[in-house]
């Protein structure tokens, strides 16, 4: 076992053999050891291939956090395929545009969930690619779906041997997911990213943070995101930590899981924190198990660390940085530093990782001086899918992935992000792109134009806020938009403020002045 990790097959095998009779896994009453991880991740791999998934094709989950979502997961890349996670919150049409431009073969979906049967939200927009979906959990599966135990089932006739030969087939630049992140251009991309740099970058990730061997891993971060994917159970699993899978985040559930699963390690925006220091019965909570916290995508206050610390009792807080482009993860701070530092910088790049701060020529500007952030490195994404001009555009000649967030590297290279060269906006820890937004409302029968800004908010950072230049005639109410809206998208994209204007702000090249709009929205909050 001297040779090094290349592929996550690998890194599952690895832990089974290295934590056998260790839960590796505790969902509810669902427990699953070690021992046991490969062989039930070898059973969907042999499911997948029964169901006609070849090397190199794609496979989409879009379910919460559950084990069946790591089984499926694992079991894609054992069968040699590529993983597409899909955001739970995502309407029908998002999902299946993903679907399709992915040309996913197998869909694994959560049935009954949140009050609608997932599976239905596709009808009449599945794709012809499409050719299976796995329905998991309550919900009966309909024409065209089939149950996961029945699924599982199919697949014993597929000998093991058959998904140890698409493993041999893997190597460390094999593509191992595609995750789609939402741009500038208003349509989410897919992100492509390897395998051995997944493993190399949430082996440093979890050395740095303290994340190891019996730690009791809470994820709430979801799944389908790369904060708990990857520095969730794949980086639980390099180091044998059990993961504790969490659906949907509730300060009360949060607190009475630590208290009962003894929960050690707890990543989580800094949404999530506040809310917990917010709860009236706090103090009635044994939380004396909890030891380690990373925060991050957003702007974390000092006082926020300092009273994490004080008043939760977490020993080792950190923070990070980074985006879907780069793995998830480029910069990390260490525990040890102070809570000014943890709070007002994301910490020192990776080792293996280059991070400058470039004027609009490229050149390196001065310690302590403003610019874009660009990175370099192992763990920097193949590329856009079946996108080459965006990924050209995101990636220069000499390798430079090109963040469009401003920051400032002091002397000890530590990073703090400044601004957004983007109009992207994080609202509770979710990446928010106006122009996707805009795309969304622009179908609106009362819209004629629409810009999208992200402003303060208390408790989630920042919200949208909808510009909207009505048709002529047509009656529209701020309520009433914002209903429309929540049946349209996610809801961490749903503007939460709409201003009717009667036209939009343009400059010179006739593009919306998005900057007058902030200024109007600064201006009518005084």
């Amino acid at each position: 076992m001297n040779d090094p990790i290349q592929t996550l097959p690998a890194v599952v095998r690895r832990a089974t053999e290295r934590h056998r009779g260790r839960p590796a896994v505790i969902d509810g009453d669902a427990v699953l050891d070690y021992a046991d991880l490969a062989g039930r991740c070898e059973a969907v791999g042999r499911a997948l291939i029964a169901a006609g998934v070849g090397f190199g094709d794609r496979v989409a989950v879009w379910m919460p956090n559950r084990i069946e979502w790591i089984l499926a997961a694992c079991g894609a890349h054992m069968a040699g395929a590529v993983l597409v996670p899909i955001n739970t919150r995502m309407k029908g049409a998002e999902a299946a545009d993903i679907l399709e431009r992915s040309r996913a073969k197998v869909l694994y979906s959560i049935g009954d969930f949140l009050g609608q049967h997932y599976p239905a939200m596709l009808d009449g927009l599945r794709p012809p690619t499409l050719e299976t979906v796995v329905v998991v959990g309550s919900g009966s599966p309909r024409a065209g779906e089939i149950a996961w135990a029945d699924h599982l089932a199919r697949g014993a006739a597929v000998a093991p041997s058959a998904v140890h030969e698409r493993e041999a087939q893997l190597h460390a630049d094999s593509t191992a997911d595609l995750m789609f992140t939402s741009g500038t251009t208003g349509r989410p991309k897919g992100v492509m990213a390897g395998h051995e740099p997944t493993i190399r970058a949430f082996t440093e990730w979890a050395r740095v943070v303290g994340l190891g061997e019996g730690d009791r891993y809470l994820i709430i971060n979801p799944f389908f995101h790369t904060f708990g994917y990857k520095a969730g159970w794949v980086a639980a699993f390099l180091c044998g930590a059990t993961v504790f899978p969490h659906q949907v985040f509730d300060a009360d559930a949060v607190l009475e899981r630590i208290q009962s699963d003894r929960i050690s390690f707890l990543p989580g925006p800094p949404t999530l924190f506040l809310s917990m220091l917010a709860h009236p019965r706090l103090a009635g909570f044994d939380l004396s198990s909890l030891r380690s916290a990373v925060t991050g995508a957003a702007s974390v206050p000092p006082v926020l660390i300092t009273r994490m610390r004080e008043e939760l009792g977490i020993r080792n807080v950190t923070t990070a940085y980074g985006l879907t482009e780069c793995g998830g993860c480029a910069t990390v701070c260490d525990p040890s530093d102070s809570a000014e530092t943890i709070a007002n910088t994301c910490g020192k790049a990776l080792p293996g990782t280059e991070m400058r701060c470039v004027d609009a020529q490229g050149r390196s500007v001065p310690p302590g001086e403003p610019g874009e952030v660009v990175l370099r490195g192992y763990h920097v994404m193949q590329g856009y899918f079946e996108d080459e001009a965006a990924t050209r555009e995101a990636i220069d000649e000499q390798g430079w992935l090109h963040t469009g967030d401003v920051g400032v590297v002091d002397e000890r290279g530590y990073l703090r992000i400044t601004d957004r060269l983007k109009d992207m906006y994080i609202s509770g820890g979710f990446n928010c792109y106006p122009a996707e937004i805009e795309r969304l409302m622009a179908p609106h029968p009362a819209v004629a134009q629409v810009a999208v800004i992200g402003v303060a908010d208390e408790r989630l950072g920042e919200i949208g806020c909808a510009f909207v230049v009505r048709r002529p005639g047509a009656e529209l109410s701020e309520a009433d938009c914002i209903a429309w809206c929540r049946r349209q998208m996610a809801n961490y994209k749903v503007p939460r403020h709409v201003r009717f204007v009667d036209a939009l702000p343009t400059n010179a090249s006739n593009k919306v002045d998005k900057k007058s709009l902030r200024a109007d929205w600064a201006c009518g909050e005084n």
